[in-house]
């Protein structure tokens, strides 16, 4: 039996979907429906049943009645004849995690729209997907990973097709005017459809990189046979004026990006913004290898009404971090002073931050659900990236396994064993247990590195970075990160960088915590010259380090004047130098680590 659903966006002006669920011999006992909690690769319950507007159901065309259990699952009354749902969703995240819809475009992932009927996951799935009423046949696009229904053609309106309902909601939809671009990778074809205005797209320029990036990314999995492992690959992409992001699917990903980081005809020169870009679909496809088809074993499979705990987020979010740069070196879409500046920022940013040393990579993994997503004003003092600090723990790990082996093996071997349980194991495949990770180094190398892995993941230990890098004939140096007065004498981040001077987060063990300042709190003079986010750290560039100001500042609309002294050492920036005396071992393993080609 194939369960039957339809979308259609019902009033995009009031931004709501309309959707209805047709299923065949219902449970006698009354069909229990469930939305999904939270979207995998988003590690936060969302409660998306919480945008259904209202809800109704039918049997044999009349109205049956319908009880609400928890806050995502229904009952239907008994019956014996086919049941259909209807109900419309209210969309209005313009975000890769959910769904939305205007009068120009929508977007919508399945685990925020499609009631899943309870018992039948396993099923095969249809979709019809309709255009908005009034929309002139042909003026708005579709593009999805789903599969066509025979009499649809790809890319339009119609039947699409999915073996079972965790397929479905693991192909998302962009609907509206886009432009879009078409590119093959070793024999499989990739789309990119960009929804928003972006002025002389240079659409030709981002089908070539895209495929030196995605060739890079097969290449490194499947180096004897490369071939992705899907038949085809989609980048859904909103561009627009501030805003970054990616969501990961099996073939296919959800992606944000400032309209400014995109390429544009006559662009010479590779920005800063457009590397941004470019890494973030680096991410986004590394994914396609590393947790959606390589996987915790939480994770297998998904449980989407309730957290899914892993220790592992740093393995498989914190490795793809450390691979999206990584892999744009090697496609040479970076130099490799890029890339280190890349590296040396990630660095300067986790070393920093005193959460390194009160939270592991493991705990930080595991409160994912409580802490990195909902993250407040202590976030730095408490909570340390799974992404940035294990992106660093890869690169230990990496130059610890090319160190120790001579050059002879290196995380990328590491990365195809896991790749060849998935590929051996099948549809058996039960996941990555917690410890595995460990495991899977030791029989992909010969190499014991368990101990200091666990210190750097399961403990608060920071790589012996100095040393490691001398491996690859790289110098680390620590200098003094002066280039933001306010955070590295004052030891505080303000709110924005217009109007009043309101102070969004305070480090731990600077000058402003020492004194007192707290987040919320708004800076009005430092030693009675007017502060705003524009004048602070102009202020702040006559003083030395070790100085003492005094500030005033408004707390629940009191004044109040705080005694601060400069901070006397202000936190370390790291940067990484390429050894020119490096021996020519290390000069070898930096050319295989990163490459030397320049665009």
């Amino acid at each position: 039996m194939t369960i039957r659903y339809a979308i259609r966006p019902a009033d995009p002006g009031a931004h709501l979907f309309h959707v209805t669920v047709g299923l065949e011999r219902p449970d006698p006992q009354g069909q229990h429906f469930a939305l999904p909690a939270w979207n995998p690769g988003s590690y936060m319950i969302r409660e998306f049943a919480r945008h259904i507007v209202r809800l109704t159901a039918l049997a044999g065309g009349r109205k049956l009645r319908v009880e609400k259990l928890d806050k995502h699952t229904w009952r239907c009354a008994r019956t014996e004849e086919d049941v259909t749902l209807a109900y419309e969703v209210y969309a209005f995240d313009l975000s890769v995690r959910a769904a939305y819809l205007d009068p120009e475009q929508a977007f919508f992932n399945g685990a925020a729209l499609l009631l899943a009927p309870l018992g039948r996951e396993l099923e095969d799935c249809r979709l019809d997907i309709f255009p908005p009423a009034g929309v002139r046949a042909g003026s708005w696009q579709l593009l999805t990973g789903l599969q066509a229904a025979r009499g649809t053609r790809a890319g339009e309106f119609g039947a699409y097709l999915a073996r079972d309902y965790s397929e479905l909601i693991d192909c998302p939809v962009q609907m509206g005017r886009f432009a879009q671009g078409r590119f093959d990778v070793l024999g499989v074809p990739h789309q990119i459809a960009i929804s928003g205005r972006v002025a002389r797209l240079d659409l030709h320029r981002l089908e070539a990189d895209l495929t030196r990036v995605c060739e890079a990314h097969v290449r490194l999995f499947e180096p004897r046979q490369p071939r992705p492992p899907f038949e085809r690959y989609v980048f859904l992409t909103l561009a627009v004026d501030e805003g970054y992001g990616g969501l990961e699917h099996r073939n296919s990903c959800a992606l944000i990006c400032r309209r400014d980081d995109l390429p544009h005809l006559g662009m010479k020169e590779t920005t800063e913004g457009y590397r941004r870009f470019l890494g973030l679909v680096s991410h986004e496809y590394f994914h396609a290898w590393n947790v959606k088809r390589i996987r915790p074993q939480a994770f297998s499979p998904y449980d989407l009404g309730r957290e899914n705990y892993t220790r592992l987020l740093w393995a498989f979010e914190g490795f793809t971090a450390y691979y999206d740069d990584l892999m744009l070196a090697r496609a040479g879409l970076l130099s490799q002073a890029q890339y280190l500046e890349a590296l040396g920022r990630t660095m300067t940013t986790v070393m920093q931050r005193s959460a390194r040393l009160k939270q592991s990579l493991a705990e930080s993994s595991f409160d994912a659900w409580i802490k990195y997503y909902r993250q407040d004003e202590n976030a730095p003092n408490s909570v340390v990236s799974y992404y940035q600090k294990g992106a660093l723990v890869a690169l230990a790990l990496d130059l610890a396994i090319r160190g120790e082996s001579g050059g002879r093996r290196c995380l990328d071997d590491v990365m195809r064993w896991l790749w060849r349980q998935w590929r051996l194991a099948g549809p058996s495949y039960r996941g990555i247990e917690e410890d595995g990770i460990v495991d899977a180094v030791t029989r992909a190398t010969g190499l014991d590195l368990g101990r200091a892995l666990r210190a750097w993941t399961e403990g608060t230990r920071d790589p012996d970075f100095s040393t490691l890098l001398l491996a690859v004939g790289i110098r680390l140096e620590r200098k003094l990160a002066l280039d933001s007065p306010h955070f590295a004498l004052l030891g505080l981040k303000l709110q924005g960088a217009s109007g009043e001077a309101r102070v969004a987060q305070v480090f731990d063990g600077g000058p402003a915590q020492q004194a007192g300042l707290s987040p919320g709190d708004v800076l009005m003079a430092l030693d009675e010259l007017r502060v705003t986010p524009a004048k602070l750290d102009a202020l702040l560039a006559r003083y030395s380090p070790g100085d003492a100001i005094q500030m005033l500042a408004f707390r629940r609309e009191e004044l109040k004047r705080f005694d601060l002294r400069l901070a006397r050492q202000p936190p370390p920036r790291f940067v990484l130098e390429v050894d020119e005396r490096a021996s020519a071992a290390a000069q070898r393993r930096r050319v295989a680590w990163c490459g030397e080609r320049r665009r």
